[in-house]
């Protein structure tokens, strides 16, 4: 027993230093070296402060500033712990809401999150990424029409005319990589740093 035994152990150990040590000890390296940016968690400084993550969504709410999709992260109540307060872009615990198309509870908060998107701005089509959440509930990002949908509020609560805030606004546009891959995008953090850079 000892003979099959001592192989299996070996090689237990051997591929655990291996995969479990010295291959993420070498690719981290690699990227320290090579993109030491991205590996650093794509840390956006102002003032040489740390203000947030390219990687990771905000909860922004002022009228002054473009706002993230919805998120359904959430965290321990911290009045009962056997209980779940809703905590928007919760990086310790990214999760989607696990509701269904049919569940009530979603359709409900769909409803409402379009019925003040529409009293925002009643003319335009509400995009769907502004009322859905994302897989991870973290996405930083949104579609240049959900960006566009949000000019005029922007806009009015900085003073500033349509125009100049929607040339941000394309500025701040990601197109597609290689013109093929992914879909345009804005991310939000980026955009309302702009904003604040503006001086409005």
């Amino acid at each position: 027993m000892l003979s099959h035994l001592r192989p299996a152990l070996v090689l237990l150990l051997g591929f655990s230093l291996l995969t479990g040590i010295a291959y993420p000890y070498l690719i981290t390296g690699i990227a320290q070296v090579v993109f030491p940016y991205q590996a650093g968690g794509s840390l956006v400084m102002r003032d040489g402060k740390v203000v947030g993550s390219l990687l990771i969504g905000q909860n922004f709410v002022s009228e002054k500033y473009f706002h993230p999709r919805p998120s359904a992260t959430t965290d321990t109540d911290p009045n009962d712990a056997t209980k779940t307060i809703a905590a928007p872009y919760n990086a310790n615990n990214s999760s989607g809401s696990n509701l269904g198309p049919t569940a009530k509870a979603l359709i409900d908060r769909v409803k409402d999150d379009t019925a003040k998107l529409h009293a925002e701005n009643p003319n335009v089509p509400v995009p769907g990424d502004l009322v859905t959440t994302s897989a991870s509930g973290l996405d930083p990002d949104i579609s240049p029409a959900g960006a566009d949908f949000q000019v005029p509020r922007v806009a009015k609560a900085r003073g500033m005319t349509e125009d100049a805030v929607r040339a941000l606004v394309a500025a701040n546009t990601t197109p597609r990589f290689l013109g093929l891959f992914g879909e345009p995008h804005v991310t939000v953090l980026a955009l309302n740093l702009a904003l604040d850079a503006a001086g409005k």
